[in-house]
């Protein structure tokens, strides 16, 4: 329960930064065969959204929501990340942990040379 141990030192460095980390949820199943971004669901959306993707290799995923100007709004996982179809829920929060107003927003995934990216609605 130290500094000394992993796990607690990264919270308490995420608690002093304000930060909460998104949990990345595995779906069970066989391992893809190809990198996959799924259309986000419900879609439209308020006050959350479930948004799936696949990795056929370990890999360094990032995971972004725009708003329609191209502003960056929040960013979901920037982290290595095991082979497998996963999932987060975004809440319709930005950086700062506000609100986002309603509206289009994109969300876009890197891992290594594959990139996609969907639209999505919010509607308060």
């Amino acid at each position: 329960l130290g500094v000394h141990n992993t796990k607690y030192a990264v919270r308490l460095l995420y608690k002093s930064l304000g930060w909460t980390p998104l949990s990345v949820k595995e779906i069970a199943g066989a391992l893809p065969t190809e990198f996959g971004l799924d259309q986000n669901y419900p879609n439209p959306f308020n006050p959350s959204t479930t948004i799936r993707f696949s990795l056929p290799t370990e890999q360094n995923v990032r995971l972004e929501v725009y708003d329609m100007t191209g502003s960056l709004v929040k960013t979901l996982l920037n982290e290595a990340l095991r082979a497998g179809n996963k999932e987060v829920v975004w809440d319709g929060t930005n950086a700062a942990g506000g609100k986002v107003a309603s509206g289009m927003y994109m969300y876009r995934l890197s891992a290594g040379n594959f990139v996609s990216a969907k639209k999505m609605i919010l509607v308060k």
